[in-house]
């Protein structure tokens, strides 16, 4: 009978652990008042183990199995596992309050991106949420990326979508983490970006991975997340330590162009910028002299300010070959000249877009 306890047990069961001990005592036909004299404790301290009111100890455990035969280990876990049941309960009940909060996430892409599980229970799918934040409650989510403190905070553009802005920055966190870099060196990662800079004439399937090991090499860890739905978000650059910058990109308006100028911006933030800001990139950004830097960094070290110059001076019509001719004479794509001159207003949006390329790749 004891052993048929032990093997049927479950341990979703909600009973109490002293209602076990009620089925040996009725299997040898004691009392509680005897169970409490073979076990050497007074009768009410026995009633509140069978009751509930005191939990199972591992002293209590020892002596129950001298008296009951049956394993010391049996009753502690079974303790252990009513003790967690009930803990499970309580915090569903205090999860129930927050089900609202978890309609302010784009969920439905998360799933869809695998970045969490499908959870048929709302209560389940909001333990999801709270697993990917790596907090255990919305109120430490609140704490982490709403305190005022906080350097996402000060972006304009996290403020104005919160939840969807802070999904996409941890999932980054997250990839990055996986990435293993050696510590962050400013003069080795100008190097680095000479390197990056020659793959521009690659595909994306050549070039993708291969700047991600140049960049962890030089203590950068580049991450590659796919935008959330109504996130107009390039890129952001921040630090997860001292010695290990990321650059976080989105790919969003998937044009070779844009990937490559977002890259190289993200990029000055390190070089040029201290390691307490972090810049958070959106079309909308705020023009102030960080930025404006930062676009003159990518600009010219795409092509050349010399080279650019001269490029648009001495052109009064933008021809396939004359593009097709820069990029070759400073080795950069096609597309990037392409889309500096629509930026520059120099050719219609319209125009050339046969020369640039689009790209789609994400972590």
């Amino acid at each position: 009978m004891a052993n048929k306890h032990i093997n049927e047990y479950n341990p979703s069961d909600i009973s109490k652990p002293g209602l076990t001990i009620l089925d040996f005592l009725e299997e040898k036909g004691w009392t509680q008042t005897e169970l409490s004299q073979r076990m050497g404790r007074p009768i009410n301290k026995v009633n509140e183990i069978i009751t509930g009111k005191i939990s199972i100890t591992p002293e209590t455990a020892i002596q129950l199995e001298r008296v009951l035969g049956v394993p010391s280990s049996f009753w502690n876990n079974r303790q252990k596992q009513y003790d967690e049941f009930i803990a499970n309960e309580k915090e569903k009940e205090k999860l129930s309050k927050h089900i609202n909060w978890l309609t302010k996430f784009p969920i439905n892409e998360m799933i869809k991106n695998k970045w969490i599980r499908k959870q048929k229970d709302t209560i389940l799918q909001l333990k999801e949420l709270l697993s990917f934040f790596s907090v255990s409650s919305p109120e430490e989510w609140d704490t982490i990326w709403m305190s005022p403190n906080v350097a996402y905070k000060q972006s304009t553009a996290f403020s104005k979508k919160p939840e969807s802005n802070s999904v996409w920055l941890r999932r980054g966190e997250i990839v990055s983490q996986k990435i293993l870099c050696d510590p962050f060196d400013s003069n080795k990662f100008k190097f680095t970006l000479r390197s990056i800079r020659e793959l521009t004439n690659k595909t994306p399937d050549n070039f993708s991975d291969q700047m991600v090991d140049l960049c962890a090499e030089a203590g950068v860890a580049l991450v590659f997340i796919p935008r959330l739905k109504g996130l107009p978000v390039y890129g952001i650059t921040r630090w997860i330590n001292p010695k290990k910058a990321m650059i976080q990109l989105s790919l969003y308006r998937k044009y070779e162009d844009y990937f490559w100028f977002t890259f190289f911006h993200e990029a000055a933030h390190l070089i040029v910028h201290g390691k307490k800001d972090v810049f958070i990139e959106t079309k909308t950004s705020s023009e102030n002299k960080k930025e404006i830097e930062a676009d003159i960094f990518a600009s010219n070290f795409l092509i050349p300010k010399k080279q650019w110059e001269k490029f648009i001076t001495s052109s009064t019509k933008f021809t396939e070959k004359s593009i097709l001719d820069l990029a070759d004479e400073i080795n950069v794509c096609s597309g990037i000249i392409v889309g500096r001159l629509q930026r520059e207003k120099l050719i219609k949006y319209s125009q050339m877009n046969h020369l640039r390329r689009k790209i789609d790749f994400i972590n």
